[in-house]
């Protein structure tokens, strides 16, 4: 055999190249994004709530003004719906045409990293920026939600990078131009999610042109007349035709209630605590947390980058202001994540310590692995008939097939970590890919099919039944939309079905004793009720 010549990749060679490779990070994106998109039901109250907007839009014909069962939605601002119901009208009304947008809007987000990387830093560098990106645990799942998360961010995402790119451009037209992208991108965040996607970049780009002693060339982009125009032209018509469709109350709603309300107390029970993003953060980033550990001490040495300075910025204002916030969710931070993608990549070398890496991974997989004996604890303790009904579903979810299937990955994972030859921040790729093909493979699908497989089921059922239907005291907009048709909230009377939560039964049945009730239908958390006026013989 002849040996191989100086200029041809030795095995090993090949092996690292294949972690800097753009078909490896567009594999990942596939498997991340879009692997199992459409094969769980959907996930109340959000993408409940998102897409019976939507099916509403479409039915009433309605494209300005968003309702949920029969009512105005105030929560969100009109893009989604519209590219989700583009998306249905092309490929059917089902799970995974109402979450491809989504799906779509991460994949640009990874992209639009990968492209700022590449031409800031180098190729390689941008590739393991997105496959970071793509399999942490937070942005894998809003990527397959039918919700406006993935879109906002990457709207964010690009907002940021045109400043920084003005930051570095001095050809004046050039920056003029990125000016306007700028303000285009957070023209189109507003209409996703209204103005938040304006508050960061506004206060961050601020901070960070002040501590470059630029700050009159900020001032001259926050006040760029033509990017005003811009941002005006592609706002302003969707804002002034739903004043006109339904008056002031989506503006007294959007912006009071859930903007300024939001920050200022917690909404739908989300209070959190004190720390509640120093717990998150960790479990945001998963299997990455280790890695950014490890960017930590080296903060003070960053500032005199001015690209890194920039990212952490980004970071730590979206940080501080979300921990101040009356409510607190999860991927509040992912407005902040994107440049930690970024600073991980670039400092990939630095990652050195195996068991800082591969802790965070094990730890989770651990916990999965025992989460049978966390469910037969929570049955134990459950009080309610919906939640000790969906501990005892679980329990069938979670036997020997999915005991195994997780240690492998347990045991996998922890091979990873013992693998010496590649390098650490390679192996951690891997164990991200085996957290994918885990969580989305094993523990969503189970977890979809005892919270939301009845919901659906009894949607699609009573969609069959085709008899007026009402919602008793339960909140799981899905039901709507698998039952293609409004639900209202308000009181029975003969002759109706009833959704209701399962432990709301006896109340039903105390509020309204005049009506005879049947169950037709029951499993899990839900149960569907038949009404009628026939009293009920005495026992």
């Amino acid at each position: 055999m002849t040996p191989p010549t100086s200029a041809e990749p030795q095995p090993g060679q090949r092996f690292s190249r294949l972690f800097t490779s753009p078909w490896l990070l567009a594999a990942v994106v596939l498997l991340s994004f879009f692997w199992q998109l459409g094969a769980s039901p959907l996930y109340d109250l959000d993408e409940g709530a998102f897409t019976e907007a939507t099916r509403e839009m479409l039915a009433s014909g309605n494209y300005i003004t968003p309702h949920k069962d029969g009512e105005p939605r105030y929560d969100k601002p009109i893009l989604i719906y519209w590219l989700q119901a583009a998306s249905t009208q092309l490929l059917g009304f089902n799970e995974f045409a109402l979450r491809l947008p989504s799906a779509v809007a991460a994949t640009l987000w990874v992209m639009a990293v990968w492209g700022f990387v590449r031409a800031r830093l180098d190729a390689d560098t941008a590739v393991v920026a997105g496959l970071v990106m793509a399999l942490s645990l937070q942005v894998s799942l809003i990527g397959k939600a039918a919700v406006a998360d993935a879109l906002l961010n990457l709207f964010i995402a690009l907002t940021f990078f045109e400043i920084y790119r003005y930051f570095l451009e001095s050809e004046p037209t050039r920056a003029r131009r990125l000016v306007r992208r700028a303000f285009l991108w957070m023209a189109l965040g507003f209409l996703t999610k209204g103005p938040v996607a304006m508050l960061f970049p506004v206060l961050v780009s601020l901070l960070f042109f002040w501590s470059q002693g630029a700050w009159q060339r900020w001032l001259r982009a926050a006040f760029a007349p033509s990017g005003w125009l811009l941002w005006l032209a592609i706002t302003l018509p969707w804002y002034l035709a739903v004043y006109l469709d339904d008056g002031a109350g989506f503006f007294r709603s959007f912006f009071l209630e859930h903007n300024v309300g939001r920050f200022g107390e917690a909404m739908h029970g989300h209070a959190g605590f004190p720390g509640y993003y120093v717990v998150m953060l960790p479990l945001i980033l998963l299997p990455f947390t280790g890695w950014f550990l490890r960017l930590l001490p080296d903060l003070r040495a960053a500032w005199s980058d001015p690209l890194e300075r920039f990212l952490w910025i980004w970071f730590l204002s979206v940080f501080v202001f979300f921990s101040f916030s009356g409510t607190k969710l999860p991927h509040y931070l992912l407005y902040g994540a994107t440049p930690l993608f970024i600073l991980m990549a670039k400092h990939r070398q630095r990652l050195t310590q195996t068991w800082l890496a591969f802790a965070p991974p094990l730890l989770f997989l651990a916990l999965l692995l025992t989460l049978p004996l966390l469910v037969d604890l929570a049955e134990s303790s459950a009080r309610k008939a919906h939640e000790l009904a969906m501990f005892q579903d679980a329990q069938s979810q979670l036997g020997a097939g999915y005991l195994v299937t997780v240690f492998i990955g347990l045991a996998a994972t922890l091979a990873l970590a013992l693998w010496s030859r590649p390098a650490l921040w390679q192996r951690l790729v891997l164990a991200g890919v085996l957290q994918t093909l885990i969580v989305y493979g094993v523990l969503v699908p189970r977890v979809l099919e005892v919270m939301q497989a009845p919901v659906k089921e009894a949607g699609l059922l009573a969609k069959r039944l085709d008899l007026p239907t009402v919602v008793y005291r339960t909140s799981m907009p899905s039901f709507s939309v698998y039952r293609d048709a409004i639900t209202p909230q308000r009181a029975p009377v003969p002759g109706e079905l009833v959704f209701v939560r399962v432990d709301k039964l006896k109340d039903l049945a105390a509020a309204f004793p005049e009506l005879q009730q049947d169950v037709v239908y029951r499993r899990g958390p839900v149960a569907l009720v038949m009404t009628s006026d026939e009293q009920r013989p005495d026992p």
